[in-house]
């Protein structure tokens, strides 16, 4: 009893001892601070000893530490319903304010300070303590743990005991492909994932196991495949659907709740998740009782929609955390300007405009939304859930303008693999134990715009094969980048390009692009029209597509076939016959047939389905989007995402088997988490396994 008491009595000194320490190098920085800048004050007008001035600064950072630890967090929560970049621009006033506070509370009555001022020595003096607190609790595991706290949500009292059998966090790195990360480990950009596959000496503890996607390699089919166990007639990141009058986007709020309802109906399961989950950073929920920062219950303004806002309260609740992220924002802005301005100045091709709000979206993809997801997930590796799904969207929104494998894009690696780092320490001082998945839902092909290659964009191509008249100019498409589709949420402003799409003319077609995928329809035409059909109305328009250059197939349904993939030089191939003859298939390698036909049943396939030129031997595509990587068809590195799992966890497929399509994955998580579940209860089958 008497060892209990002391080490009690010592952690209650240590602890003394680091706020001391903290409020100590707080004084001291104030006094600088003082010193440096021309509007802070801390005597009185008619002058002070050093003394008076020394307490009128120790005053006045205890006040300012004791007002950051009390009224911010309320702050935090009362400004949940302020936009998360607008609290994010906050967070240097509402700072500011405080210490205008501490200097007014102050009983000496000597301090003062400018507005602008106050705004600077608050940022200054929250980021110093941060530090120096982060420093002194780098040796105290129980000090660590209740900074961790501080940062993530806080465990249910009122909720069961944590069991002791494995918990499972599964991390998506998004856009992320299968070479490339093996690229990063050999040039020692991603540290943490070279120890787990043992690539440094070390013995393996994680084995790497690539997948190929289905046709629409894309975040939208491949995490609602994965989280919902189907992703059935998803053919694109956005399509037309004909019966709606509507293009569903799947990064638009409203679209991803309708897929997500149509997936838990098509699978006959809640999701991944629905056992004790939580989603975070998502586009959909996975069946998560706990979801953060989801896209599908974004658009709601109550209920879960408030939760979800819940994980910048998570993050933000800790003012030096806050100046941290906003500086770093701030930073980031200016790395990719620079970034940007160099690029231009060598001449780099290939390249797309990286100009407007841009740079703001790259930083909060690359900050804001990293920093807020990896507090989420800590808090619920702390409070000990059975199974977390969290994506980091940094890599695929860099991707899009810089190039897969550029300068840029390793840098964001670099810090992704200092975010899995820290979710394994985390992993040491949670209540389970937890096994670390990683995984990716898609790749990025690189290659040149069709716009910049051709001077015109594939709306333009489908007006001229339909005799309509073709703008002289060019115009812009928009990027899919998944990260906008974050930036509109915490804006509180989630419509999407193309949402509520009415057509203006009956006849004219709607052209619509997911990375080198192109979707073409008649919006008067209520069904899915025939090759016979489109010939009879445009005899120009499927010749013009399927012989130009940048063009690699065609898909369209047929009344003697059922469906044909057409090609250049009058290329027309029945689906059953593609394995025999893959016609244009041939550059796209194993697997292309499978998707095509695949997507061939879907109900919402387009009209017609265009890809994109293929190049196997550089892996090169044309984007008919403004993306020099891109994804979203098939071709090249898009399609080949990654699986890195523990050894502790059974093979995803047996030896000499390919893991294809979202679908799978999802069964091969599953079966995981069911391993991991000691009480021998199986999660509820889907329609697939009832079948079977």
């Amino acid at each position: 009893m008497r060892g209990v008491g002391d080490g009690r009595w010592r952690k209650v000194a240590s602890q003394i001892g680091r706020s001391v320490t903290v409020w100590a190098v707080s004084t001291l920085t104030m006094l600088v601070l003082a010193g440096i800048l021309p509007d802070f004050r801390l005597r009185s007008a008619d002058g002070s000893s050093a003394t008076d001035i020394a307490v009128t600064a120790a005053l006045g950072a205890g006040a300012f530490g004791l007002l950051s630890a009390l009224v911010w967090p309320l702050l935090v929560r009362l400004l949940l319903l302020v936009p998360a970049l607008v609290l994010g621009l906050l967070v240097f006033f509402l700072n500011g304010a405080l210490l205008w506070v501490a200097l007014r509370v102050n009983p000496v009555e000597r301090g003062s300070a400018a507005p602008e001022t106050a705004v600077v020595v608050a940022a200054v003096m929250s980021a110093v303590a941060s530090a120096t607190g982060g420093a002194l609790a780098v040796r105290d595991d129980d000090a660590y743990r209740r900074r961790l706290y501080r940062l993530a949500d806080r465990r249910r009292r009122s909720g069961p005991p944590c069991p002791a059998t494995p918990g499972t966090v599964f991390v998506q790195l998004d856009g992320v492909g299968h070479d490339v990360l093996l690229a990063a480990v050999d040039k020692g950009l991603m540290p943490t994932v070279a120890r787990w596959l043992g690539t440094g000496g070390d013995r393996p503890t994680h084995r790497l196991t690539p997948w190929r996607t289905d046709w629409s390699s894309q975040t939208g089919a491949s995490q609602l495949g994965i989280l919902h166990g189907s992703n059935f007639d998803v053919p694109a990141f956005r399509w037309y659907e004909k019966a709606r009058r509507e293009v569903m986007v799947c990064n638009r709020p409203t679209s991803a709740a309708e897929l997500q309802a149509r997936a838990i109906e098509h699978s006959g399961h809640a999701g991944l998740l629905a056992k004790d989950g939580a989603s975070r950073g998502n586009l959909f929920g996975g069946g998560a009782d706990e979801q953060a920062l989801v896209l599908s219950i974004a658009a709601r303004r109550r209920g879960p929609a408030a939760r979800s806002r819940a994980g910048y309260f998570a993050y933000f609740s800790d003012p030096a955390n806050a100046v941290r992220t906003a500086l770093s924002f701030v930073a980031e802005v200016g790395r990719e300007i620079g970034q940007s301005v160099r690029a231009r100045i060598r001449g780099q091709r290939p390249r797309v405009s990286r100009g407007g709000l841009y740079p703001l979206v790259r930083a909060f993809a690359t900050v804001v939304e990293r920093d807020v997801v990896t507090a989420a997930v800590m808090g619920d590796l702390l409070a000990g859930r059975s199974a977390v799904y969290a994506d980091l969207v940094a890599y695929d929104e860099v991707a899009h303008h810089s190039g897969p494998t550029s300068r840029d894009t390793e840098q964001v690696l670099r810090r992704l693999d200092r975010a899995l780092a820290l979710i394994e320490n985390v992993t040491e001082h949670a209540p389970r134990p937890y096994r670390i998945v990683v995984l990716s839902d898609h790749g990025q092909s690189p290659g040149e715009t069709f716009r910049s290659r051709y001077g015109l964009t594939l709306g333009d191509l489908v007006r001229a094969g339909c005799g309509l008249p073709v703008p002289r100019r060019a115009r812009r498409t928009h990027s899919g980048a998944e990260a906008r589709a974050a930036v509109r949420a915490a804006l509180r402003r989630p419509v999407e390009e193309g949402a509520g799409h009415r057509p203006s003319r009956g006849s004219e077609p709607v052209v619509l692009a997911s990375g080198n995928l192109g979707l073409v329809s008649f919006p008067d035409v209520p069904h899915r029209m025939t090759k016979e059909e489109i010939d009879a109305r445009h005899p120009a328009l499927l010749p013009t597509l399927a012989n130009h250059p940048g063009i690699g197939f065609l898909l369209v349904r047929s009344e003697r076939h059922g469906g044909v993939v057409l090609g250049a030089y009058g290329a027309e191939i029945p689906l059953d016959d593609l394995d025999d003859n893959p016609g244009p298939l041939a550059p796209f390698g194993p697997g292309a047939a499978d998707v095509v036909r695949r997507t061939h049943t879907f109900p919402h396939t387009a009209d017609i389905m265009v890809n994109s030129f293929h190049d196997p031997a550089d892996g090169e595509v044309l984007a008919f989007e403004e993306q020099i990587g891109s994804h979203g068809g098939l071709g090249g590195a898009q399609s080949r995402p990654f699986l890195l799992s523990p050894l502790v966890v059974s093979a995803p497929v047996p030896e000499g088997t390919e893991l294809t399509g979202a679908e799978q994955v999802h069964h091969v998580l599953r079966r995981w988490l069911t391993e991991a579940d000691e009480s021998g209860t199986r999660p509820l089958p889907d329609h697939r396994e009832r079948a079977a």
